[in-house]
């Protein structure tokens, strides 16, 4: 009974240590998706050294999703803040409430940006990509772990190195925009060349309004829609045309018929009725002025 029972607990205490995992599985939540990126960096860095970034390796379920992770005192963070990743942080900024040592965890969300972030009648140009603070000294991102920022000085700045150009949208204006810790969206302009700045961590991304149809393809639908109306006209015509030609062969052959037949009658009124008459034991037809009456050779007369 008391190995049964130490099974089932090592059971209990396996599945509970994966529920951070299996949520994010299962869920496009950013904030289990947030929760889950800390939990299992914490897991992977055992005893991080200060100052230096660590590339985590997510499960092969999240392939695509690059994650890393710094540990800094939060003394050195306030004079000289923090330039890694995508991401430069001024110094001046207090973390609250304020530990003694914080980790920061940045994502760069790649192909899986539209599973958890989307912006209503707008469109990703570049990857969402993001950081977090935590807490160093609490271990799950559950146990109030998250930091707020209150920042004195010059504000964040985020680059992105690559915006790809975008067929049909070359003077569409493009937008920052930010998803906050709370949910909300914040749409800006971008202070220069592919940079952003933002007055608080969350996720980031660069947008532009979605593309309306061009007028070559409206063209393009119009000339189909058209041929598909002409095309559905002619065959209708057809089809009636093939009708028309089938009743009108019928008439024809109907009114020649009847007329073969009444010239066939024309020319039996016209001939000569014949009379018949007995020969033998057999009726034969006989013409009504013959000179010489038939009769069977070899027929004897008495």
């Amino acid at each position: 009974m008391g190995s049964k029972r130490s099974w089932y607990i090592i059971l209990v205490m396996f599945f509970v240590s994966r529920l951070p995992f299996i949520q994010a599985m299962n869920s496009h939540n950013p904030d289990s998706l947030d929760d889950f990126v800390h939990d299992y960096a914490y897991k992977a860095i055992k005893k991080p050294h200060t100052g230096i970034l660590y590339n985590i390796s997510l499960p092969a379920n999240f392939s695509g999703i690059e994650v890393s992770f710094v540990r800094l005192r939060s003394a050195s963070f306030w004079v000289r803040g923090a330039n890694f990743s995508s991401f430069d942080i001024p110094p001046r900024i207090i973390p609250m409430p304020a530990p003694k040592r914080l980790d920061m965890v940045y994502q760069n969300l790649g192909n899986w940006s539209s599973y958890y972030y989307n912006v209503p009648n707008y469109t990703f140009v570049t990857p969402v990509v993001g950081f977090m603070t935590y807490d160093a000294m609490i271990s799950t991102a559950r146990d109030n772990a998250v930091l707020e920022l209150s920042i004195m000085g010059d504000p964040i700045s985020i680059r992105f190195p690559r915006i790809p150009e975008t067929e049909g949208r070359r003077n569409v204006t493009m937008k920052c925009v930010r998803f906050g810790t709370d949910g909300s969206v914040e749409l800006s302009d971008m202070a220069m060349q592919n940079v952003c700045i933002a007055k608080g961590q969350g996720h980031f991304a660069v947008v532009v309004p979605s593309a309306a149809p061009s007028k070559q393809k409206d063209r393009f639908s119009k000339k189909k829609e058209r041929f598909w109306k002409w095309w559905v006209i002619g065959f209708g015509v057809g089809i009636v045309g093939l009708v028309l030609v089938v009743l009108v062969g019928l008439l024809v052959y109907k009114l020649i018929r009847k007329k073969r037949i009444r010239e066939m009658e024309r020319q039996s009124q016209m001939s000569e009725a014949l009379k018949t008459v007995w020969v033998g034991m057999s009726k034969m037809p006989s013409a009504t002025w013959i000179r010489t009456q038939p009769v069977l050779e070899n027929e004897y007369i008495p």
